[in-house]
């Protein structure tokens, strides 16, 4: 029973975006930080938001998205509390960040073994020049943005076309959603001035981490998966130097 209920409470909108949002707060503030003019490095699917509201009504624009963000999840968050009133359970919270903290490891063990498995060589991203405290922002910034581009809006949206539109069952619509939003997550990678070289191993490793994220995504909700990536990435950066 309270594996059953820490599950469903894990999932919830009130535990899943406050447990998400510290990401979101560390990642702006630092980026300010690094680079208070905004014209410093950022994580590449906050570029791609910013950028459209940018693009739509200039500065004034984005910073409405930034503030829109916030008020949109305060209320998903008070919406799910009128649904299923009850306080918060630090336990919970806990729990989140112990399950978040395995599963980025085990993210790194499993698919750079399975990558390796695949394609023989497991060769390196190329290395960015950034000092730690960027490779950290951008860390931070994958486990909100990236998550909230490629899982909230990508999959969510494919998971939904296929169960609403093309009728299928929310188990094919979710492999489909999973398998195509793992795709463009990959690929994504090497976009920009900032992307990667592309290489067959590290496209592989990607589309299996972004298979393994969405697949998170559909089971465990935004902020498991939030932190999990994030934490991956982190402890990728510190232990590369």
């Amino acid at each position: 029973m309270a594996q059953s209920r820490y599950y469903l409470d894990s999932r919830a909108p009130r535990y899943s975006f406050l447990f998400a949002f510290p990401l979101l707060v560390a990642y702006e503030v630092i980026a300010r930080v690094l680079s208070p003019d905004r014209e410093g490095v950022r994580n590449g699917a906050d570029v791609v938001f910013k950028s459209i509201f940018l693009a739509l009504g200039g500065p004034r624009a984005v910073f409405g998205f930034e503030v829109g963000l916030v008020l949109i999840g305060v209320f998903i968050v008070a919406r799910d509390w009128r649904r299923h009133p009850g306080g918060l359970r630090a336990a919970v919270f806990g729990g989140m960040v112990a399950e978040s903290t395995l599963l980025a490891l085990l993210v790194g063990v499993v698919l750079g073994r399975l990558t390796a498995a695949l394609v023989q060589y497991l060769a390196v991203p190329d290395p960015q020049t950034f000092d730690t405290s960027t490779k950290l922002m951008i860390s931070l910034g994958a486990g909100f943005y990236e998550e909230l581009l490629f899982r909230v809006v990508v999959v969510g949206a494919l998971a939904a076309l296929g169960t609403r539109v093309l009728m299928w069952t929310p188990r094919v619509a979710g492999v489909v959603a999973c398998v195509l939003g793992a795709l463009l997550f990959s690929a994504f990678h090497y976009v920009g001035p900032y992307g990667d070289h592309l290489q067959l191993s590290s496209f592989v490793f990607r589309f299996l981490a972004g298979l393994t994220f969405s697949a998170l995504y559909l089971l465990r909700g935004f902020g498991v998966t939030a932190w999990t990536h994030a934490l991956y990435d982190v402890f990728v950066t510190l232990g590369g130097g």
